[in-house]
């Protein structure tokens, strides 16, 4: 196993690893060191389907169900289909419902920071890519937090974000969000700055979700908030990822803010898999 940097604040490309194939203990040991160290790993010419991609998640951790066909039918899948490939092989137009509504993955976000316990891990795997466009987007919000000065780390290391599925994706339309989804999907609390357990970095915890801070007024809370979100994702810090059919990439949840870059779905086929690693525990339990 090889490991090469992306970016110079965070991310890997690593070689010389078919996950495919089972991995042992040791091998399994240094990509999980890697991904709590740099954050963002990147496998190229993998060749996974949905029955090895799962085997690799399951390696870190519980699955996480999609929250999309959870609360909107009660269905539990743990494989998200992202683009514009229907179940049957058609390709949707820009102006298809699902192609609509993932156009909100195109703001800064952390998967699924809207449920009490969040995502740890997402896993993300191309089997189609466009020609132009479709390009993913990742920031350390870990690299953030160690330029923030002394003043604002001490203002936000105790303080608790109030983040809603609902308040991120109506910003794209009324429509984005089901019934279902408006019943069941409450605004959840988490820590606004996490560390991580293995190398002790600490990383403040923001993104699209994140509506409004604990006991601070509106007038105060939303420039604190575009502050984080501004800095971490600032033009220096963001890798731009280009996919190409049979990469893999893997990211922690805890500490990347991720985007979508778009794409014409009237001229092109994107078709990616995603899986998510369910979290340990609610982010208040957590150690400071």
């Amino acid at each position: 196993m090889q490991i090469t940097p992306l970016h110079a604040e965070f991310g890997a490309t690593v070689s010389g690893v078919d996950l495919a194939a089972p991995l042992d203990a040791a091998l399994f040991g240094e990509i999980d060191l890697a991904l709590n160290r740099y954050s963002v790993l990147l496998f190229r010419n993998q060749r996974l389907d949905d029955d090895s991609h799962m085997a690799v998640t399951r390696r870190f951790g519980a699955p996480e169900e999609n929250h999309v066909e959870f609360y909107t039918s009660g269905t539990i899948a743990y494989i998200g289909k992202i683009g514009n490939i229907d179940a049957n092989g058609k390709q949707l137009r820009n102006q298809a419902r699902k192609v609509v509504s993932q156009t909100a993955n195109n703001m800064w976000h952390s998967d699924s920071s809207f449920r009490e316990t969040p995502s740890l891990h997402s896993l993300l795997y191309a089997y189609e890519v466009p020609a132009e466009g479709g390009d993913t987007e990742f920031v350390s919000a870990r690299a953030a937090y160690q330029r923030l000065d002394d003043a604002t780390r001490n203002r936000i290391d105790d303080a608790v974000g109030i983040h809603d599925y609902i308040f991120s994706r109506t910003k794209v339309g009324e429509d984005a969000v089901s019934e279902g989804q408006r019943t069941y999907m409450r605004p959840v609390r988490q820590r606004l700055v996490r560390r991580n357990p293995v190398t002790g970095d600490k990383n403040y915890y923001v993104g699209s979700h994140v509506c409004a801070i604990e006991g601070m007024d509106d007038d105060e809370a939303r420039p604190l908030i575009d502050q984080l979100i501004n800095e971490a994702t600032r033009e220096q810090s963001v890798y731009r990822h280009q996919w190409q059919a049979g990469d893999l990439v893997i990211w922690d949840n805890r500490c990347v803010l991720h985007r979508g870059a778009g794409y014409d779905a009237d001229r092109f086929r994107r078709r990616l898999h995603q899986t998510r690693v369910r979290g340990t525990g609610p982010t208040l339990a957590e150690p400071g």
